[in-house]
C-alpha cells in the first residue's frame, strides 16, 4: 500500500480580534481504502512538525495523520511585524479550527511537550472531541518553566538583538540538553534549522516569553473531565520535565491509564528510541480502536 503525502498552507481564523494565522500542514495516508481512522499529532517548543514524519509516515500505512506547525513555529515562522499571537490559548483555539476546517470526527491525537497543553485544551475548552489521546513527556502540570525560560520573559529584547552566531550556539545548546544520550546525529542541526536565521530569532525568543504556567493552570484543574482514553509515556532521563510527572499526571486523570516508559530516553523519545516509540504509538492506536 503507497502513501500519499501533501503539504499545504491554511489560514486559521480563531474567532477573535486577533488577525488570522497560517499554519503549514502536512497530510498523509493511505493510497488507498479508507485507513483506521484519522490521527493528529501536535508538536511542542522549540520543535515543529517535521520531527514527527518519520513517525507520521509510519502511521500512515493505516491511518490518515494530519501533522502542522503551530503559528511561530518550524515553517510557519513569521517575520515579527506579521507575527501572531503564539501563546497557549491562541494555539489550542487554532487547533480547534484546523479540526473543524478538515472536517476530521473525533480523531486520535499524539502531543509532544506544549503540544500537550494545546491539545487537551482544545479538548476541555474548545469542545473538541477525540477518539483518544497519547500524552508525551507533556508540559501541563507545576512545575514547569526553566530559568532560563523566565530569563528571556524577563529580557526578551536582549535576547532578540544577540548576535545571530551566538543566537544559534545558544540555540544549539539548549536544543542539545533536551535529549539522553542516544538522539541521532545530525537531529539537532534539524531542530535548530528554524530559528537559525534572523525572523527565527525573533520567533524562538517571542514563543519563549509567550508561555506561562497561568495557561495551563486551568487544564490541570479540570484532568477529571477529559472524556478520552489517554495513554501516557515518557522518557525516564528526561532533563526538562521529570518523570515523575507522568505519575502525578496519570492519578489526575479519569479511570485507569497506561503508562509507558522509555529508559536512558531523554525528552525526545519520538527521535531518541523512534522503534520503540513508534511500537507503543501503534498498539496504543489499535487498543483505542476506531472513532
Amino acid at each position: 500500500m503507497g502513501i500519499d503525502i501533501s503539504r499545504t498552507t491554511v489560514t486559521l481564523d480563531i474567532g477573535t480580534d486577533e488577525s488570522p494565522a497560517e499554519a503549514v500542514t502536512w497530510s498523509l495516508g493511505p493510497r488507498t481504502g479508507f485507513g483506521l481512522g484519522d490521527v493528529v499529532i501536535c508538536h511542542g517548543t522549540p520543535w515543529s512538525s517535521r520531527m514527527w514524519l518519520p513517525l507520521a509516515k509510519r502511521l500512515a500505512r493505516d491511518h490518515r495523520v494530519l501533522l502542522w506547525d503551530m503559528p511561530g513555529y518550524g515553517d510557519s515562522i513569521t517575520p515579527a511585524e506579521a507575527a501572531p499571537p503564539v501563546d497557549l490559548v491562541a494555539q489550542r483555539r487554532r487547533l480547534a479550527a484546523l479540526i473543524d476546517d478538515r472536517g476530521l470526527k473525533r480523531p486520535h491525537v499524539i502531543a509532544h511537550d506544549i503540544g500537550g497543553a494545546v491539545a487537551l485544551g482544545a479538548h476541555l475548552f474548545e469542545g473538541v472531541d477525540f477518539a483518544s489521546i497519547h500524552l508525551s513527556d507533556i508540559v501541563t502540570l507545576t512545575p514547569w518553566g526553566s530559568p532560563f525560560f523566565r530569563l528571556v520573559a524577563e529580557n526578551e529584547e536582549v535576547f532578540a538583538a544577540l548576535p545571530l552566531a551566538l543566537h544559534r550556539a545558544l540555540v544549539h545548546a539548549y536544543i542539545a540538553g533536551a535529549a539522553g544520550p542516544h538522539l541521532p546525529a545530525g537531529w539537532v542541526d534539524e531542530l535548530a534549522r528554524p530559528w537559525s536565521t534572523p525572523h527565527g530569532q525573533a520567533a524562538f525568543y517571542r514563543q519563549i516569553a509567550a508561555l506561562s504556567p497561568a495557561h495551563t493552570a486551568p487544564i490541570t484543574a479540570r484532568l477529571g473531565a477529559v472524556r478520552a482514553p489517554v495513554r501516557i509515556s515518557w522518557g525516564e532521563a528526561d532533563p526538562w520535565i521529570p518523570v515523575e510527572q507522568a505519575d502525578r499526571l496519570a492519578a489526575a486523570l479519569p479511570g485507569d491509564v497506561d503508562l509507558t516508559r522509555f529508559p536512558e530516553v531523554g525528552h525526545l523519545a519520538v527521535l531518541e528510541a523512534p522503534a520503540a516509540f513508534a511500537a507503543e504509538v501503534k498498539g496504543w492506536l489499535s487498543s483505542a480502536g476506531d472513532p
